[in-house]
């Protein structure tokens, strides 16, 4: 499935939940961690639970939970959505090699075989980055930004320099295991346009996705993904200009000047895959 956009909703608010699915978002994750206070996590999770089990709850978006960070808390919020009906996979926050594990073997003693994401956001986490992508149950990897940035007493800036060795290390780790690497959350709800630079950022680093926390920002980072028409054209003709090289056995070939082998045929495959109505 393509994870381009990340949806936040708390999940003490039902309402919002339900209707998180219907932004376009293509994964939606109803938060029983940060989101919530802790004294309204009972309610929470009931009400999580409740919505899963909702036989017309069904939407198009890919559904999860994102369960708190204390192991104990954890297990209670396992026990609340696991059998409660629809979900389609468990986000792991503060991730690194421990907790993937303890996530993982939890689901399995609940015989879950969701996926997990794996909510990278801290300085263990980034370090053991290659190991979490690694887990045969990650089925993503999500970079945090802004827990990270405190983790480490980072101060964040608008170039987000101080960020950039933790955000490349995940995305290569993501990469190397073929998992799928999501970009963090931007957190200003009214700059539409520095969202959509942002996003654009992260896809030149290989991030094919980014988490948001309002429904105002899905069509931004959607648009911002989105390859522009003059890069659909160019891989329209490489793959066209494939077809013939391959008829005449030809390993390489040449479109507009360019030498192409099999790593821009490659990127020419990732353009259209993102391209809409590129057929």
């Amino acid at each position: 499935m393509v994870r381009r956009t990340v949806l936040f909703s708390p999940g003490d608010r039902p309402e919002l939940c339900r209707g998180a699915p219907s932004t376009g978002a293509d994964t939606v994750v109803f938060d029983l961690e940060d989101a919530v206070a802790p004294a309204r996590l009972a309610e929470a999770r009931t009400a999580v639970a409740d919505l899963l089990a909702d036989p017309e709850f069904d939407p198009a978006a890919e559904v999860a939970v994102r369960v708190a960070a204390d192991p104990d808390a954890a297990a209670t919020d396992l026990d609340a959505v696991t059998d409660a009906g629809r979900l389609d996979a468990v986000m792991c926050p503060k991730a690194d090699v421990g907790s993937v594990r303890r996530l993982a073997d939890a689901l399995a003693a609940r015989d879950s075989a969701v996926p997990i994401l794996a909510l990278i956001e801290t300085a263990t986490g980034v370090l053991d980055a290659r190991d979490v992508a690694a887990h045969p149950a990650v089925d993503a990897c999500c970079f945090g930004a802004e827990d990270l940035a405190a983790d480490l007493g980072a101060t964040r800036t608008d170039e987000g320099t101080e960020m950039l060795y933790a955000r490349e290390r995940v995305v290569l780790a993501a990469r190397a295991a073929g998992v799928d690497a999501v970009d963090t959350v931007y957190t200003d709800l009214d700059d539409h346009e520095g969202l959509r630079a942002e996003t654009r950022f992260a896809a030149t680093l290989g991030y094919g996705g980014k988490m948001v926390v309002h429904p105002d920002q899905v069509d931004a980072v959607h648009g911002a993904l989105a390859p522009d028409s003059e890069a659909v054209a160019w891989a329209k003709r490489v793959l066209a200009a494939r077809e013939a090289a391959d008829a005449e056995h030809r390993g390489v070939f040449e479109v507009d000047g360019e030498m192409i082998d099999a790593p821009l045929i490659a990127r020419a495959e990732r353009i259209l895959d993102r391209a809409p109505d590129s057929g």
